[in-house]
């Protein structure tokens, strides 16, 4: 009976334990790398910080243009700037954040602010003279017509 008292505790193997803990750690960094502590030096106080975002976009095609919608919330129209290069349109802003006099009183900011630009190939010659942009409630619309040199033609097929 003594024997059994004198050997140590058994511990079960669990083979995702390392797994988890590595998770937890990495979960705690990304965490506190949001986190920039308050002046005052409160435990788990945030402050205003600017990250790098990207708005989202859709684009779609028919046979007359190429249509870009961006979601672009917050943004102000003279903060829009929009350059077509070659086939490469290019949407650059920024958002920014107005309440810089009460950043202090923040508890948790969360939407991004800062300088954005996306970028995107069209793929075809687009006729420039003919291009439109619209910004409405947040949403930046540009629309650029295919050149008339990639269109397809109808060719009739006539009898000699």
């Amino acid at each position: 009976m003594e024997v059994l008292k004198t050997m140590p505790n058994i511990v079960r193997f669990d083979p995702f334990e390392d797994l988890t803990r590595l998770q937890r750690e990495v979960n705690r960094l990304f965490e506190d790398s949001n986190r920039v502590p308050a002046r005052n030096g409160g435990a788990g106080a945030e402050q205003v910080a600017a990250r790098a975002w990207a708005p989202s976009v859709d684009i779609f095609e028919d046979h007359n243009e190429i249509v870009v919608k961006a979601d672009l919330p917050g943004v102000k129209q003279e903060d829009i700037d929009i350059e077509l290069t070659g086939e490469t349109l290019t949407i650059k802003g920024e958002r920014k954040f107005e309440d810089t006099q009460r950043k202090d009183n923040y508890l948790r900011v969360e939407r991004s602010y800062g300088s954005f630009q996306r970028s995107f190939t069209v793929g075809v010659p687009i006729d420039q003279d003919k291009i439109k942009a619209a910004f409405n409630s947040g949403v930046l619309e540009v629309r650029l017509p295919k050149s008339e040199l990639t269109k397809p033609k109808k060719i009739t097929v006539g009898v000699e």
